[in-house]
Formats: structure tokens, C-alpha cells, sequence
């Protein structure tokens, strides 16, 4: 029995994590009290708790005690959880008919996954939205010491919150964080086999439009290009054989492949990486590289301060993440959060000033090993999203050389396509590969019905 080992473990490392702990009954913006239990607080990583992880943690509205628990994490890397929150699984968000200048009012999102689980958002790695190092060399981290943190985040955070050790537990993000959860779901599955407290209930992972291979991932932006008739099919071939496979790092003494980089730079300049049908906003970067930018999104990183137009212009999505700058930086709103005063309180949606060591070129091999353990693993992706397109995903999934359990078919919500599913099976491993119909960068905020009826399908292993 681990129990009383456990007792002792949990005292050992909660002492200090009543206090960081808060539940929210009101925020500023919504009118009345919270339909939902919201509890917020800080949990230190780290030899001497130097990293502290900030999250928001919202209980099922379902049946808390039974239904899964989901860690979430964003992209970037340093993109907030409350973003993911906010505009894609949380249960509010902002209202932007009744929204205006510096007052943003919230409303329920009634697709939100908290309908169906328990799920934490956490701000990582440290110096994402309002975690926080109490020393300068804390804040240095990379994607193998991050996924540790999260595991140790994780641990303690379950041992104050033991009432939720038997939930099935699932690691789960979107777009960067394709690099770090399968390390995380690794370091987990790794720490139950050597005995590790507390055991944790690990059953699977979901990764929403995920990085993977940073150059794979973006080199599969050609081939997106070409099925969704952005470039000529004499085009696509004629680049295909000129560069031979490289449009990330071409051989820049290969002046046929250089040539017709700089035509299929024409024809996707002004494209919406994050879904192709959408406009095209202002960036930082007055001419960023569409087809070779090394960041996942980076027509995404705008300047929100000027982002609103002046006069009437076509509408951008980018232009409603203002809100969010404006709701997370009020002070009022930070108190009621129970943000800590002299911490990090100067809230970005995606920080790209991190001390942060990508030191993980792709998280392949890390999939390849998990195909070997008892788990279930869920990718998806929005079908119009070119900046990791579904292609690739697609493509790293076949290199895992799983059985195919059941083939490419459609899925439907309400009558109508929501996607396509692929299901693999390898022993006591699945894998389930689905596309989001019209979905973008990243699925859940622009197909936010088909997500939420995507995830509670899968986690009633009921797909699709």
C-alpha cells in the first residue's frame, strides 16, 4: 500500500501551497457569480520552489469526481493558458458585441471542455502570462527542464488536490507545446514505473494542431499550399524537383529552387497562416516571410496596442485578443485572480522575450516510445490552418508505422462533416488522427461545437 507513504510525501511538499491557492466566485466583467468552481494559485518548481507556475483550475460541470483530468498548456513557447482559456476550451470569454474602449464584459461559452472534465491551465514555462522566477538564472529553461517542472507541478499539485488521484488523467496543448507534452507524458509514465508518488491515473494525451518537427511540420506547408490551390500545380512540381524536399533551408547556391521559393512567396504573402480564409492582419513584421517563417505563427504576435483599426476596415480575429491585454492588465481584475503583488503582473497573450532553450529539434522519437505503453493519444487538426498543416501531422504519424484500426472517413455533428478520422492501434496503444472541417490555428477557436463534440466523443471511447 502507498497510501501512508503518501501522507507523509504530502506533507512534506504542501505546506506551502494552501496559502497560494484561491477560489473565485466573481470576476470583473461578468455579471453575477461564476456558474463554475474557478480556483487559481501558484505552485513552486524547483530545488528551492524558485519557478512559480500559476494556473487556473475549473472543475467539471459535469460530475468532477468522475470525469477526466486535463492539464492544458499553450503553444508559443509563452503563450499564456488564459488565452487557451479565454478563446478556446474555457468557460467564458469575452463579448465583444457589448464590449468596448477599456471595459471587456464576459459571457459562458457553452462549448467549453469543462462541460465534460476537470481541467488546469497552466502558465509555462516560467515567465509565461503571470508565472514567475525569484531568480534571474530560474527564468533560463528549455523543453526537457520545462516538461520536468510540469511533472513536478503536477505531483504536487495532486497531492493537495488528492480527492482527484483517481480521475483518469490526459496531458494536453496546442500548437508548440507538441515539442514538450509527449516529454511530460514520457516523464510521467517513466516516474509510475519506478515507483514515483503519488501514482498518477495517466491514461493518454491530446495535441491540438501540434509542432513536431520544426522543419518537417513547415515544409509540409508546400504541399498544403498546393491541395488547397494556392500554388499551380506546375509550380508545386517544378519546386518539388528544384529544391528536392528543402523549402525551409534550401541550398542557397540552388538557384532554380530559389526561384521558385520567391514565386510561391507571391502567391502566399498576404495568406493567413492561421486559416486561410480569414484576412490577413497587420504584424511586428512589415513583410514577414509567409512560406519560410520560423516562428508558428508569426503573423499571430502582433502589436495589440495598435492592432484596433482607426477607421472601418475588413474584421480581424487578432483584433479581438486587445480584450484579453486590456481584462488580464487591470488591476482589479489581477486582484480578484489573487495575482501576487511585486511578481509578474504584466500580462502578454505570447511572450516572446523568454529565456528559452528550444533544445528539442522534434518530439518524434518521444511518440515512437509512447506507442509502446498503455495509452491513448488524440491529435487533431483545423483542416485551413497552414501553419502547421494537417499534411505533415499526417505524415509524422505514418513514420510511427502503427496499424490502421480504422480508415480515413468522415465524422459528423448535427448532420454535417465536422472532419475526417484515422484510427491507429498498436498493442495496448491508440492513436486517434482527426481533422477539424474549417478549422485553423488552432481548432477549438474556430470550430468550437465540433471540438467540444470531438473531445467528449473520444473520452467516452466513442469515435466518431
Amino acid at each position: 500500500m502507498w497510501w501512508p507513504s503518501i501522507v507523509v510525501v504530502l506533507l512534506l511538499l504542501t505546506s506551502n501551497l494552501v496559502a497560494s491557492q484561491s477560489i473565485i466566485n466573481t470576476l470583473p466583467g461578468f455579471t453575477g457569480e461564476l456558474p463554475f468552481k474557478l480556483e487559481t494559485g501558484y505552485i513552486g518548481v524547483g530545488e528551492l520552489d524558485e519557478v512559480q507556475l500559476f494556473y487556473y483550475f475549473i472543475e467539471s460541470e459535469r460530475s468532477p469526481k468522475d470525469d477526466p483530468l486535463v492539464l492544458w498548456l499553450n503553444g508559443g513557447p509563452g503563450c499564456s493558458a488564459l488565452s487557451g482559456l479565454l478563446f478556446e476550451i474555457g468557460p467564458f470569454t469575452f463579448n465583444y458585441a457589448n464590449s468596448s474602449g477599456n471595459k471587456p464584459t464576459l459571457e459562458l461559452n457553452p462549448y467549453s471542455w469543462t462541460n465534460v472534465a476537470n481541467i488546469i491551465f497552466v502558465d509555462a514555462p516560467v515567465g509565461t502570462g503571470f508565472s514567475y522566477a525569484t531568480t534571474w538564472e530560474a527564468y533560463n529553461v528549455s523543453d526537457t527542464s520545462s516538461a520536468a517542472q510540469i511533472y513536478e507541478f503536477l505531483r504536487k499539485w495532486l497531492l493537495s488536490h488528492f480527492m482527484f488521484l483517481s480521475n483518469p488523467l490526459y496531458i494536453a496543448g496546442d500548437s508548440y507545446s507538441g515539442i514538450p507534452i509527449p516529454i511530460i507524458v514520457q516523464e510521467i509514465s517513466n516516474g509510475n514505473e519506478v515507483g514515483h508518488l503519488p501514482p498518477l491515473n495517466l491514461k493518454g494525451f491530446m495535441l491540438g494542431n501540434p509542432l513536431t518537427h520544426r522543419i518537417f511540420d513547415l515544409d509540409a506547408r508546400l504541399k498544403f499550399a498546393h491541395r488547397m490551390a494556392l500554388i499551380s500545380d506546375k509550380l508545386y512540381e517544378s519546386t518539388k524537383r528544384n529544391c528536392k524536399g528543402e523549402y525551409i533551408y534550401p541550398d542557397p547556391s540552388n538557384a532554380k529552387c530559389i526561384e521558385d521559393l520567391q514565386v510561391v512567396e507571391e502567391c502566399v504573402t498576404q495568406i493567413c497562416l492561421a486559416q486561410v480564409l480569414e484576412p490577413n492582419c497587420a504584424t511586428d513584421s512589415p513583410k514577414p516571410n509567409k512560406f519560410r517563417e520560423l516562428s508558428v505563427l508569426g503573423d499571430n504576435f502582433i502589436d495589440i496596442h495598435t492592432s484596433t483599426p482607426e477607421v472601418p476596415g475588413p474584421w480581424c480575429r487578432n483584433y479581438n485578443y486587445r480584450y484579453s491585454y486590456i481584462w488580464a492588465n487591470d488591476k482589479t481584475v489581477q486582484q480578484a485572480l489573487h495575482i501576487r503583488e511585486g511578481t509578474k503582473t504584466n500580462w502578454e497573450r505570447c511572450n516572446q522575450s523568454l529565456e528559452y532553450t528550444e533544445n528539442v529539434i522534434t518530439s518524434i522519437d518521444y511518440h515512437r516510445n509512447l506507442t509502446k505503453k498503455d495509452l491513448r493519444a488524440l491529435v487533431y487538426s483545423g483542416d485551413h490552418d497552414m501553419a502547421i498543416p494537417y499534411v505533415g501531422t499526417e505524415e509524422w504519424i505514418e513514420t510511427l508505422n502503427l496499424s490502421i484500426k480504422d480508415y480515413w472517413r468522415p465524422w459528423f455533428v448535427n448532420g454535417q462533416i465536422a472532419g475526417y478520422v484515422t484510427i491507429f492501434k498498436e498493442e495496448k496503444y491508440s492513436l486517434t488522427f482527426t481533422t477539424i472541417k474549417g478549422g485553423g490555428h488552432t481548432a477549438p477557436e474556430y470550430k468550437p461545437k465540433e471540438c467540444l463534440a470531438m473531445i467528449d466523443r473520444w473520452f467516452s471511447y466513442y469515435f466518431l
